[in-house]
């Protein structure tokens, strides 16, 4: 006789940072719990467990999540990048990059949160997703400039009880210049 299967929990298949893990989980289970207790994937900070701070931020289908609020059975099938997983081999990704150079951090314990939360928020503006703070939304308007207001706004769900605020939009804006100065390179190569 087969052992009978809990009504509460799952075996589920993760692919966090371009790996599949195979993993038996509750179905109340976060994902931030699967990461860093089941995983050892620790970079990913636990912060106010509630949603309210970003520590937890990883990136799921290259979207910013809180991971204490995704279930880890509902992230099966996604592509989740942690911190960990951020870097080519020994190249630094270069958000991570311009928070090393411009001390974007202090403590260090909300910094993967931010980091990943800077990647997403690049990626937003570059596609053109407006932010509460975004002046023109007509569909003509050509593309708004990321403003240090732009990135306050747009990192506002990431906090730091350091204060290292100014570095960090510093930070996220010479990155915002290094993808942009990828991107045109890029096109230019694709037209040649």
């Amino acid at each position: 006789m087969a052992p009978a299967t809990s009504s509460t929990s799952s075996a589920i298949t993760l692919n966090i940072n371009g790996e599949k893990r195979h993993l038996p989980v509750d179905h109340r289970t976060t994902l931030l719990d699967a990461l860093r207790e089941r995983l050892d994937l620790t970079g990913t900070k636990k912060g106010c467990d509630q949603g309210q701070c970003g520590a937890c931020t990883v990136l799921v289908d290259q979207r910013r999540a809180v991971s204490c609020l995704t279930l880890a059975v509902a992230a099966e099938g996604r592509e989740i990048t942690t911190i960990e997983g951020v870097a080519e081999g020994d190249e630094l990704h270069p958000v991570q990059q311009a928070f090393l150079d411009l001390d974007g951090y202090q403590c260090g314990y909300c910094t993967p949160g931010q980091i990943c939360s800077a990647i997403a928020v690049i990626e937003e503006h570059a596609a053109g997703r407006p932010s509460a703070v975004t002046e023109d939304l007509s569909p003509e308007a050509a593309p708004q400039p990321l403003t240090p207001e732009e990135i306050r706004e747009r990192m506002s769900g990431n906090l730091c009880r350091c204060g290292a605020y100014v570095s960090i939009v510093r930070a996220v804006a010479r990155a915002a210049e290094a993808h942009a100065e990828t991107r045109t390179a890029g096109a230019k190569e694709t037209t040649a």
